[in-house]
C-alpha cells in the first residue's frame, strides 16, 4: 500500500529587510576654488587667447567666462547654465583646463619671450647634461660638435641670443632639431633669409586643437549593424 505524505510549505515573508540607499554625488564649488589656479603665461596671456588656441569654435564662448580665474572655476555645471554646448564642448574644455594647470602646453606654450603672440626661435649648439653623458654624445658628427646638442631656444624677436646663458636656457617643447639646423615642429613658421636657423611660432585659432575622430560606418556602437546590411544588401543585388 503506498503512503501519501503531506508536505506542508511556509510561506513566510522573508525576515531580512531591504533598504534603499540614495546616494548624491556632488561637486564642491569650494573644492574647485581651493585649487591652485596657474598663473597666465607670455604665450596664453588671457582667456580669450586659451580658448583661441585649444580650437574647436570655444573662442565664440569667450564673453561666457568673465575672468581667467574663472576659467579655473567654473564647473561642468556653471559651464552649462553658461551656455556651453554641446556636453563634448564642456569636457574637451576640462581636459584641456586640467592639462594647462599641471603645466602641460602645447607648442608654445613655455615660451618665455613673446611679442604680440609671437615666439621667435634659433638653433644653438649647447652642452650635454653631465647625466647624459655617454661615449655616444662624446663623438664628433657631421653636424655635432662632442659634448654638445643642438637645440631649440626661444629668444626676444630680432635677437641672436637668449636672455640667459646657453647653458641655463631650456630647450622649447614639441622642436625637434632635423640634420644640422632644420627645426621641426608643428605649425612653425621659417623666417625668410635664415637658411632655416631661425622660426617663429604665433598664436593662430586651433594650434593647440586635438582633432576629433571621424565616425566609420557609423561609429564603434553601430559598425557591425551597418556593415552587416550592407552586405545584405549587396547579396540581394547579385542575387537579383
Amino acid at each position: 500500500m503506498l503512503s501519501t505524505r503531506r508536505i506542508a510549505l511556509s510561506l513566510k515573508p522573508p525576515t531580512t529587510s531591504t533598504t534603499l540607499y540614495i546616494c548624491n554625488r556632488c561637486v564642491s564649488h569650494q573644492t574647485l576654488r581651493d585649487r591652485p589656479i596657474p598663473p597666465p603665461t607670455p604665450f596664453v596671456p588671457n582667456t580669450e587667447t586659451f580658448l583661441k588656441l585649444i580650437g574647436r569654435g570655444l573662442l565664440s564662448h569667450a564673453s561666457k567666462i568673465p575672468s581667467w580665474d574663472s576659467l579655473f572655476t567654473m564647473t561642468s555645471v556653471q559651464l552649462r547654465e553658461a551656455g556651453i554646448e554641446p556636453a563634448r564642448t564642456r569636457r574637451y574644455l576640462l581636459w584641456w583646463r586640467e592639462r594647462f594647470r599641471q603645466g602641460s602646453y602645447g607648442i608654445g606654450g613655455d615660451l618665455t619671450e613673446v611679442q604680440d603672440g609671437v615666439g621667435e626661435i634659433r638653433v644653438f649648439e649647447v652642452p650635454v647634461p653631465k647625466e647624459w653623458a655617454q661615449a655616444s654624445t662624446n663623438m664628433a658628427t657631421a653636424s655635432r660638435t662632442p659634448g654638445m646638442r643642438k637645440v631649440a631656444l626661444n629668444v626676444r624677436v630680432g635677437e641672436d641670443m637668449p636672455p640667459v646663458a646657453l647653458e641655463e636656457a631650456i630647450p622649447v617643447a614639441h622642436v625637434k632639431i632635423r640634420g644640422a639646423k632644420t627645426m621641426a615642429g608643428p605649425s612653425i613658421e621659417y623666417v625668410k633669409g635664415t637658411n632655416g636657423l631661425v622660426a617663429r611660432i604665433a598664436v593662430k585659432e586651433g594650434l593647440w586643437e586635438e582633432k576629433r575622430g571621424k565616425k566609420v560606418d557609423g561609429g564603434e556602437r553601430r559598425k557591425a549593424e551597418v556593415r552587416a546590411k550592407r552586405r545584405a544588401q549587396e547579396r540581394k543585388a547579385n542575387s537579383a
